[in-house]
């Protein structure tokens, strides 16, 4: 009998002995456990997008946010405390910790419950990347072999340089770099003991230790750590004794940090234009041409403006209110007295901000609406509507460029035009804004009080077809090849007039505009903005013209838009039944445009005239910018060639080609013509 039991021990024993290494070759043999996914390990990365100075607009990702870190960018002291807290013998095991194994199970089966574990920092990495969380013997066996087959395939700084990259820390961070700049906006370089040792503590459990939610808890798994290191003799008495009681400012941030959702948007189309489509995962580091606080400028400066011409619109409509309460009061209304109600849209309403740095192109400020979270439709970039009477002072400059000056006479009378229009005569009979003729008009005041009939006259003086040939220098699309021309009615965006005005600003020289100016990849430039000019005239002519656009801020249509201490050159544009509202115009080195409309092509209100809607925004746009730059150029350069002569009470500019007339009048230009 006893000789039976002694051989069933036995064979139990044996059983005993056996049964892991039968379990393991079953696994071994019954699965394929590929580990390329970590062999190769390209993780999908966030892109960052910076303004010109460096500082971040946003993180574009798709669904985590990560930042790669080499492994020669990670401190040695990163390192150290986590190895310390987390797997002592990293350097020395094969994947797995035979040793921390038979202490785990030996609490385990003294608990009757698992109350440590044993994972290697390498098991960690396998559980993260190749296994799923569940508890079950299984996965634990299948973590130890991918544990040992990764430790053959990678050196241990390879691995390091995985699980640092992968864990994640919290607060939709994943990656140490990610977490460090999140948490403390920080390179690695720069962090305190204490910050690493909050970092490497927080994979054990990322939303308890989490310094955003729980600092205090954060900061005492912090002390272990720094302990650990100190009790294994890694860190000296003082730097354990600084670390202890130090306390890290912690932000607490959206991941995104989009502090320009236009420029993300854009820059988003714009990697679709150069055929890069992984914009959300390929880690890129875009560099752009925004001046953040400009942008944040122009942002209040549109949203002021709008607010502005809703309390406009409210006061008219109080008024008009009034008035059709009178009319309704006549017994028998004359024809006189009859009045009609506008009707007017407010909900419709929106407008757009762009502006350039003139000399390069470079766009410093883009915002396509007057709040981003009711309308994320750019109209900056993408809405196209008739400048109107912005677009005039392109025929202005042809005019001048073939000798015309300021003091040059122009007919403004009315005229009726005769057309054809599918086989039937119209007529056409263009007025003035103010419905009234002065008969003859100097150039300069013709632009200045934008005149339409002097225009018209102007465009056949010089002949539509010399006109539309000397246009095609400005680079301008879908030109119309008839008189209507004078009136501004082709389509263009914000940011296609601005780019176009620098023909005027960057004194007769147009530069192709800009908004990324470099993109980086794996710590190499993959694109780089080129500079595209084209010179469209010389620069006594455009010079002249900035002068007539000053006189148009000054004592002009755009009289709203003039910012005490810098000279501002403009041009306000209305069209047909106040459908569109712009302000184009330039300092000395900035260009800016500013639109408003009605997003379905209703008119506005009909008393919101380009300088009355735009022109606030233009002033307090430049308002902001003298604050936030003082030392700005504020003052015109005079080119050589350029002479003044005084004509009257005003002074006027002439050159080689613009020359003074020879004889002065004593016409008065602002003399209506009766008859």
């Amino acid at each position: 009998m006893r000789k039976y039991f002694k051989k069933i021990l036995i064979s139990l024993v044996a059983i005993g002995f056996v049964s892991p290494f039968i379990l393991v070759g079953y696994f071994l043999t019954s699965y394929d456990y590929d580990i390329s996914k970590l062999v190769e390990y390209k993780p999908e990365l966030t892109s960052r997008i910076y303004d010109k100075d460096g500082k971040k607009i946003a993180n574009i990702f798709k669904t985590k946010h990560r930042y790669y870190a080499r492994f020669d960018e990670i401190p040695p002291r990163i390192i150290e405390a986590l190895v310390a807290i987390e797997d002592t013998t990293f350097f020395e095991h094969p994947g797995i910790n035979i040793d921390a194994i038979f202490r785990a199970a030996i609490k385990v089966i003294r608990a009757g419950k698992a109350v440590e574990g044993a994972s290697t920092i390498t098991q960690q990495l396998v559980k993260n990347v190749l296994l799923t969380r569940e508890k079950k013997l299984s996965r634990k066996i299948k973590e130890a072999i991918y544990a040992i087959k990764i430790e053959r395939a990678l050196s241990k700084e390879q691995i390091l340089e995985c699980y640092l990259n992968e864990i994640y820390y919290g607060h939709g961070y994943y990656g140490i770099k990610t977490a460090a700049d999140g948490y403390f906006h920080k390179d690695l370089k720069d962090l305190t003991l204490k910050e690493m040792a909050i970092l490497v503590g927080l994979p054990k459990a990322p939303s308890t230790y989490a310094p955003t939610k729980n600092y205090d808890i954060s900061m005492g798994r912090a002390n272990r750590v720094i302990k650990r290191m100190h009790v294994l003799g890694w860190i000296d008495d003082t730097t354990y004794e600084s670390a202890l009681v130090e306390n890290p400012e912690v932000f607490n941030e959206t991941l995104t940090q989009n502090r320009a959702p236009f420029i993300v948007d854009e820059v988003a189309r714009r990697f679709r234009d150069i055929n890069i489509s992984d914009l959300k995962t390929g880690g890129y580091e875009i560099y752009t041409t925004i001046d953040l606080r400009l942008q944040i400028a122009a942002r209040e400066s549109l949203s002021f403006a709008y607010a502005k011409s809703l309390k406009r619109i409210e006061k008219y409509k109080e008024k008009e209110l009034k008035k059709l309460a009178k009319f309704q009061a006549i017994k028998n209304p004359t024809e006189d007295d009859i009045f009609e109600l506008q009707d007017v849209n407010m909900t419709q309403l929106n407008g757009a901000l762009v502006s350039l740095d003139s000399e390069s192109g470079n766009i410093l400020a883009l915002v396509g609406s007057c709040d981003y979270k009711v309308s994320s439709y750019n109209r900056a970039t993408q809405g196209r509507r008739q400048p109107g009477s912005a677009f005039k002072p392109f025929i202005y400059q042809v005019a001048i460029d073939l000798g015309f000056s300021g003091a040059t006479e122009l007919v403004d009378i009315a005229k009726t035009y005769a057309y054809e229009k599918d086989g039937e005569e119209m007529k056409w009979r263009p007025k003035n804004y103010e419905k009234n003729y002065k008969g003859l008009i100097t150039l300069r005041e013709a632009l200045v009080h934008s005149r339409n009939l002097a225009t018209i006259n102007l465009v056949n003086d010089i002949g539509l077809y010399n006109l539309l040939r000397e246009l095609k220098k400005f680079n301008i699309k879908h030109i119309p090849r008839d008189l209507s021309i004078s009136l501004g009615t082709m389509s263009m965006s914000p940011l296609q007039l601005a780019e176009v005005y620098t023909a005027f600003s960057n004194y007769g020289v147009q530069v192709k505009t800009h908004l990324i100016l470099s993109i980086d990849k794996d710590n190499q430039t993959i694109y780089k903005k080129k500079e595209i000019s084209n010179i469209t005239s010389i620069p006594t002519q455009s010079y002249i013209m900035t002068t007539i656009l000053r006189d148009v801020v000054n004592r002009g249509t755009a009289r709203r838009a003039r910012v005490w201490g810098l000279e501002l050159a403009a041009k306000t544009g209305t069209t047909n039944s106040n459908v569109d509202g712009w302000l184009a115009g330039y300092s000395p080195t900035i260009t800016t445009v500013v639109w408003f409309g009605n997003d379905d092509n209703t008119p506005m209100y009909k008393r919101e005239t380009g300088g009355k809607i735009a022109g606030p925004a233009f002033r307090s746009f430049y308002q902001k910018t003298l604050k936030l730059y003082p030392q700005i150029k504020r003052k015109f350069d005079v080119p050589a060639g350029i002479t003044e002569v005084h004509i009257g009470k005003r002074i006027e500019y002439f050159s080689d080609i613009s020359r003074p007339p020879r004889v002065e009048k004593n016409s008065d230009p602002e003399e209506e013509l009766l008859w």
